[in-house]
């Protein structure tokens, strides 16, 4: 149950930071969103920074399983199955998943001036590379790890663009996304 409710917690606590910014993250708002009594977060979280620490455990949480679920689909794959993967989870993301992204981009914000949770968020960003650097290495991309890197990064540019930058009040559709997938794979893969 214990394991359960801090998941919850954390879930509720990412949607909480990313609906109302860095100041708007309380115990008192995440139990609220969460629907527990008052202080069920305060208990399990007493610090704002360990409920910051909680929110990124959940990003990185989600991240790993969406890795985890898209990975098998590329294994056996090639150019035009790793871009319509990309362009699956670019859409998910920038639709759906927008609020987790919302969130992750404060957590970057956070990070900037908090040490502990920067080399949290790295670390978890890492193991995020490393799963993109084995899926690429399995579809014969040469120096698997450098092109991981990159692809993560371009991908990231392309959220914070339509989550959060210029164009985030655009419409967002699957074919722009899919574009955008294509031109990444065969930059990901290109010999």
């Amino acid at each position: 149950m214990d394991l359960d409710r801090r998941r919850l917690i954390a879930r509720h606590a990412l949607e909480v930071l990313a609906r109302e910014g860095a100041r708007g993250l309380t115990h008192r708002a995440v139990d609220e969103a969460a629907g527990l009594p008052t202080g069920s977060t305060s208990y399990y979280h007493r610090t704002r920074a360990a409920l910051l620490e909680a929110c990124l455990d959940d990003l990185v949480r989600q991240d790993e399983a969406d890795i985890a679920a898209t990975a098998p689909l590329l294994r056996a794959g090639d150019e035009a199955s790793l871009a319509a993967v990309l362009a699956e989870v670019l859409h998910r993301w920038a639709t759906t998943d927008r609020t987790r992204q919302l969130g992750r981009y404060e957590l970057f914000l956070e990070a900037v001036r908090r040490p502990d949770l920067a080399r949290a968020l790295h670390q978890g960003g890492a193991a995020v590379r490393r799963a993109v650097a084995e899926v690429l290495s399995d579809l014969g991309a040469p120096e698997p790890r450098q092109r991981a890197d990159w692809l993560v990064a371009a991908m990231e540019g392309v959220l914070l663009e339509r989550v959060a930058g210029a164009r985030s009040t655009d419409p967002v559709d699957r074919d722009t996304f899919e574009d955008v997938a294509r031109w990444l794979a065969r930059a990901a893969l290109a010999p």
